[in-house]
């Protein structure tokens, strides 16, 4: 019975902190954490949502696990397996996970491996992505991700806290940071990065819908290359 009433303490105090971070309140600490270290957002990320966040990672670094988990070690990781990554890509989650001995959520969806991404692309990345992150984030309260302003100009004003599409907060702490700041926090840390962003793949997603980028183009223009699609709908 008491581990039954400390569960119900525990979902009253969630909803308290979650009603009382209104449209205001997210705001404000948007403002203040436009100039504040990534560990510092994830701190107070952890500290307000403890258990009730999660950490998306696409595996194209390990700058935001690195952070994270000098924070908080049992953070909950969540890497969507659409069944069509590269296998550089689990590779690196492999590396990753042994690394950072990582609480590691995989999630994958239960259908056979198809066409689908020739036909309809948005309903592929409906399918694969969007509904796993949505399976993930039950329960949940808010989740990170490493999204930065600089890889696109669909993501060019992407906010550091804000609510989601499901209501959820999200929070993205490298929001600020540039492609030289990724790299100098590599190097200065030994972060795990994917092979294929050394062979030219800047972001990296499924090997159908991928490409290498050119020069002179964003980091994601190699995304569903010759369509016109710009996002998978995760973040926007």
């Amino acid at each position: 019975m008491a581990g039954a009433a400390s569960l119900r303490v525990w979902a009253d105090e969630a909803d308290e902190t979650d009603d009382e971070l209104d449209q205001a309140a997210l705001a404000r600490l948007d403002h203040e954490f436009e100039t504040a270290p990534p560990a510092k957002i994830v701190r107070w990320a952890v500290d307000t949502f403890g258990s009730r966040i999660c950490l998306s990672a696409s595996m194209a670094d390990a700058v935001l696990i690195d952070i994270a988990t000098q924070v908080d070690p049992e953070i909950e990781v969540v890497f969507l397996d659409t069944q069509y990554h590269f296998p550089e890509t689990l590779e690196t989650l492999e590396r990753v996970r042994q690394r950072y001995d990582l609480n590691l959520r995989v999630l994958r969806p239960d259908v056979p491996l198809d066409d689908l991404w020739q036909t309809d692309v948005d309903g592929c990345c409906a399918l694969r992505k969007v509904a796993q992150m949505d399976r993930a984030l039950e329960g949940k309260l808010a989740w990170m991700s490493g999204l930065r302003r600089s890889e696109s100009p669909t993501r060019a004003r992407a906010r550091i806290v804000a609510r989601d599409l499901r209501g959820l907060v999200k929070v993205n702490p490298l929001a600020t940071w540039t492609d030289l700041d990724v790299a100098g926090y590599v190097a200065d840390h030994d972060v795990i990065v994917n092979p294929l962003v050394d062979e030219g793949y800047a972001s990296i997603g499924c090997w159908p819908c991928t490409r290498k980028v050119s020069s002179g183009e964003d980091s994601r223009s190699g995304r569903w290359a010759g369509t016109d699609k710009l996002e998978c709908g995760l973040h926007l």
